[in-house]
C-alpha cells in the first residue's frame, strides 16, 4: 500500500501531513501528486469528498518553498468557485506549511479591499481567490499576474455553472504561458473539455472513478408524496422533512439539507427553528461574517442542521455529516452526487434522504440515469398520521349551496302557501322604516327575514328589561 512517504514529498510537508492524521493518500492524491512535483499539468477527476485540495496544495507547498514573492506578483494562483472553498483551501495551506515559510492571501468577497491590498503590496507566494474579487483587484490596477508559475482551478465544473467561464479564460490569458497548470473537476462537460485542451499543456489526466458516481458507503433512499393541495405543498413537505429527521434519531448527529432557492433556505431554517431543531441557513445573499459563523457552528457542533443551497454542495471539507436530506430534486443531476457527497466520506458511512413531488419526477429521473441504478423508495413518514383536510372542491361546495338554496325555496313556498296575514308588530315596522332610513343600526338585525322572531331584535337591555 502507497503512504505519503513513497511520493517524493518534503520532509518538512511529510511531517506536517503526518501531524495532521494521514498515511494513505486517496486515489486521486495517488496519482496527481508525483507528477505535479515533476512540473506537469495535470488534470484531475475524481468525486467530491476524495481528497482533491491536497492533490494540489501539498506539490504546491513543496515547490514553493525556494524563492521569494515580489510585491503585487504572486507565485501562484489558486482559482475557487466560492468563498467557502476558498477559505477551506487557505486552510489547508496553513496545516500543511506549519513548517515552511510561505506567505499567502486570500481574495473573497464580503472582505475589504483595504485588508487584501496591503497583504498583496507584501508580495505573496500563494494567492487564494474567487474569479470576481480577482478581476476587481486587477482592474484597480493592484494586481500582476505576471510572475505566475502555478495555477490551480478548483472545482472547474461549479465554474462553468456559476457562470465564471468567461472570467477564467480571461485570467488564464493573463499568466504566463510558462506555467503549470493544474485542473481538477468532478465532472468533464464539453465546456470544460474545451478549456482543458486549450489551456493545458499535454496534461496527464487523473480520474480515479466513473463521472458523476455517488459514494457506496452512502444509503440512499426516496420519499415520494403527493401533496393534498398545491398550496399546501411546501408546509406538507416541511414536515414530510421533520418526520425524516425524527425517524432517524439520535443516529442523526447532523445533517445538510439541500433546497435549490434561496429563500427556500430561509424558509425551511425558519420553519425547523420553530419547531425546535438546531437549524441554521446558508446561502449566497447572507453577510460572509454570518456564512463563517454558521460553518464554524456547523463544523464544531454547536449547530446540528445547515440549511443550504447549492453554494455549499461542492469541496466543503466536514468529514463527520451523518446525514444529507435533499428537501427539492436539483435541476441538474450533478448536483445530486455533489450534495449527498457531503455524507459518506473518508470511508465513514451515511445516508442520503430525498424528498420527491410528482413534479420533480423527471430531474429524479434524470439522477438515477446518472447513477446508472434506481434509488430505492421508501414510504412516506407521516403516512399514518391524519390526513389533512380534504380540500373543499365545487363538488363539496355544491351541496352546500344548494341546501341553503333549498331552504330559501322552502321558506318563499311556504310564504306563498300561507294566506295568513302577516301579524302588525309595531316593532317590526319601526324596523323596516329604520332600515330604509338607514336610522336604528344599533337594534338592525339584517337578513333574517319580515318573520323573524322578535326576541331576536332586541339588545342585551332589552331583553334583560323584559
Amino acid at each position: 500500500m502507497t503512504k505519503f512517504s513513497d511520493l517524493n514529498l518534503s520532509p518538512k510537508v511529510l511531517k506536517a501531513v503526518e501531524e495532521a492524521g494521514y498515511e494513505t493518500p486517496t486515489p486521486i492524491q495517488e496519482g496527481a501528486i508525483p507528477h505535479a512535483l515533476e512540473g506537469k499539468d495535470v488534470l484531475g477527476i475524481a468525486q467530491t469528498g476524495t481528497g482533491k485540495t491536497a492533490s494540489f496544495t501539498l506539490p504546491m507547498i513543496c515547490k514553493l518553498a525556494r524563492g521569494r514573492a515580489r510585491a503585487r506578483m504572486p507565485r501562484s494562483l489558486v482559482l475557487c468557485p466560492t468563498r467557502e472553498l476558498a477559505a477551506q483551501v487557505a486552510e489547508n495551506f496553513d496545516t500543511y506549511s506549519k513548517y515552511v515559510k510561505l506567505t499567502k492571501a486570500l481574495l473573497i468577497g464580503g472582505v475589504s479591499f483595504k485588508e487584501q491590498d496591503q497583504l498583496i503590496d507584501k508580495g505573496v507566494d500563494v494567492l487564494i481567490a474567487t474569479p470576481g474579487r480577482l478581476l476587481d483587484h486587477f482592474e484597480r490596477g493592484k494586481l500582476l499576474l505576471t510572475g505566475i508559475e502555478i495555477m490551480v482551478v478548483d472545482e472547474a465544473d461549479r465554474m462553468l455553472d456559476m457562470g465564471f467561464i468567461p472570467d477564467i479564460e480571461r485570467i488564464f490569458s493573463l499568466t504566463p504561458f510558462t506555467r503549470q497548470t493544474l485542473f481538477f473537476s468532478a465532472t468533464m462537460a464539453p465546456e470544460i473539455e474545451r478549456i482543458t485542451n486549450t489551456f493545458l499543456s499535454a496534461p496527464q489526466r487523473i480520474e480515479v472513478a466513473r463521472q458523476a458516481t455517488a459514494s457506496e458507503t452512502i444509503e440512499q433512499a426516496a420519499v415520494v408524496f403527493k401533496p393534498s393541495r398545491k398550496d399546501r405543498e411546501g408546509s406538507e413537505k416541511r414536515k414530510v422533512l421533520r418526520a425524516l429527521i425524527d425517524a432517524e434519531g439520535e443516529a442523526c448527529t447532523n445533517a445538510i439539507i439541500f433546497c435549490n432557492r434561496k429563500i427556500d433556505v430561509d424558509v425551511v431554517a425558519k420553519s425547523l427553528k420553530k419547531n425546535g431543531y438546531n437549524a441554521s441557513p446558508i446561502h449566497g445573499d447572507l453577510d460572509q461574517s454570518q456564512r463563517t459563523k454558521t460553518l464554524d457552528g456547523f463544523r464544531s457542533g454547536d449547530v446540528r442542521l445547515l440549511i443550504a443551497s447549492d453554494v455549499a454542495a461542492r469541496g466543503l471539507d466536514i468529514p463527520a455529516v451523518s446525514h444529507v436530506f435533499n428537501f427539492d430534486v436539483p435541476s441538474h443531476a450533478e448536483d445530486y452526487v455533489h450534495r449527498i457527497g457531503r455524507t459518506g466520506r473518508a470511508g465513514r458511512s451515511g445516508k442520503a434522504f430525498t424528498i420527491c413531488t410528482p413534479r420533480d419526477e423527471k430531474y429524479f429521473e434524470a439522477v438515477e440515469k446518472l447513477l446508472q441504478k434506481d434509488i430505492p423508495r421508501i414510504d412516506n413518514p407521516v403516512a399514518g398520521a391524519p390526513a389533512p383536510a380534504a380540500p373543499v372542491e365545487v363538488k363539496e361546495d355544491t351541496p352546500k349551496d344548494s341546501t341553503r338554496k333549498s331552504s330559501r325555496s322552502r321558506r318563499s313556498e311556504s310564504d306563498k302557501g300561507d294566506s295568513r296575514p302577516a301579524p302588525t308588530r309595531s316593532k317590526d315596522s319601526g324596523r323596516s322604516s329604520d332600515r330604509r332610513s338607514g336610522s336604528g343600526r344599533d337594534k338592525t338585525v339584517v337578513g333574517m327575514g319580515d318573520h323573524m322572531p322578535e326576541f331576536i331584535a332586541l339588545s342585551f337591555e332589552e331583553r334583560r328589561a323584559s
